[in-house]
């Protein structure tokens, strides 16, 4: 991990850091280390992204390293942000919500990026085990809401199914508007309410319950018991009955999963799936066009509200650009939500 071309600010107080050795620092004396790989902008507290943390060391692989999971990577990477691995040359990328490091992959291996890797869990350790140590990579464990970069200084922005999952969807829109720079680009994608049914599942039924489970034990559950689902599924299928797939606490593997995964890769990819699922302690579709005025609210210009199909599965996107003409303005100084503290619900 080179040196960066980025300005880091503390997050708490806007003031600016300076890298000496392995340490992001302040004049006040408030350090921010390298730790396994990534820079610490978070406290040790529990907080609302914990089961992502889990999930993706304990699934690190399982979206990475076969041939179908990088082509399904790839496809939803490019189709959701038109953007080319020609346009990413040489630009500074901001990815926040990396996970295990799917998209990071790609965009390291299919571009000349400089990426900047930003996840609020201790999943930044799974992407540094997956992509690093890197000299395009920079990777920080930090809040959304409290980015450690001066505002409108990245060429590109994004954040692929990951803003259903922070406290206040809004706030998280403003904080990913605030670093993108004039002539830049934001793209994110999200659950999407499509009515009033969106929210008639067992998803929504048993997630008051599921979330607060250990995720051990919610996992043992899953574990167990995906077996009997999947077949049930499958059974419901050949009646015409799909409609009733719903009810079963179970992801919608047929629809959104890579096709032709070969079995034993399909059952894993379904017990992470369906741990994503019933895990998360916040799960907020919204509707695109609700997203689409947020995203003008920023300031963004360019505005596209879309269904991006990749494979069989699809996803609502909006995508914008900041002006050119715009001056650099203050990131928000209130986004509503804390960042620091203990969040869990």
């Amino acid at each position: 991990m080179r040196g960066s071309a980025i300005a880091h600010v503390n997050p708490d107080t806007g003031n600016t850091l300076e890298l000496v050795g392995e340490v992001w620092t302040d004049g006040d004396g408030t350090q921010f280390p390298l730790t396994n790989g990534a820079w610490r902008f978070v406290s040790d507290a529990p907080n609302y992204a914990d089961s992502f943390g889990f999930q993706w060391n304990e699934f690190s692989k399982t979206q990475i390293d076969s041939p179908h999971a990088a082509r399904a990577t790839r496809s939803r990477l490019w189709a959701t942000t038109a953007w080319t691995p020609e346009d990413l040359a040489g630009r500074a990328v901001l990815e926040v919500g990396s996970g295990a490091g799917r998209f990071t992959r790609e965009l390291l291996t299919s571009s000349e990026a400089e990426v900047y890797s930003v996840d609020y869990s201790s999943a930044v350790e799974a992407n540094f085990r997956n992509n690093g140590p890197h000299e395009r990579l920079h990777l920080y464990q930090a809040s959304v809401y409290a980015l450690p970069f001066k505002p409108q200084q990245f060429d590109y922005v994004l954040s692929l199914g990951v803003l259903q999952h922070t406290p206040d969807f809004r706030a998280s829109i403003e904080a990913l508007a605030a670093m993108v720079k004039p002539g830049g680009k934001l793209v994110v994608d999200f659950y999407c309410m499509r009515g009033w049914w969106t929210k008639v599942s067992a998803k929504y039924a048993l997630r008051p319950i599921t979330k607060r489970l250990t995720h051990r034990r919610l996992l043992w559950l899953i574990e167990h018991n995906v077996d009997w689902m999947m077949a049930l599924n499958g059974f419901n299928k050949k009646l015409g009955l799909s409609v009733l797939n719903r009810f079963i606490p179970l992801c919608d593997f047929g629809g959104t999963l890579p096709p032709d995964l070969p079995d034993n890769e399909l059952r894993e990819w379904v017990v992470l799936d369906t741990f994503d699922m019933f895990s998360a302690t916040h799960d907020h579709p919204q509707r695109l066009q609700t997203v689409t005025d947020w995203v003008k609210e920023t300031g963004l210009v360019d505005v596209e509200a879309l269904q991006v199909e990749y494979g069989p599965a699809k996803a609502a996107a909006v995508r914008a650009s900041r002006a050119l003409s715009v001056r650099a303005t203050p990131a928000p100084q209130t986004l509503h939500v804390a960042h620091r503290g203990n969040e869990v619900e």
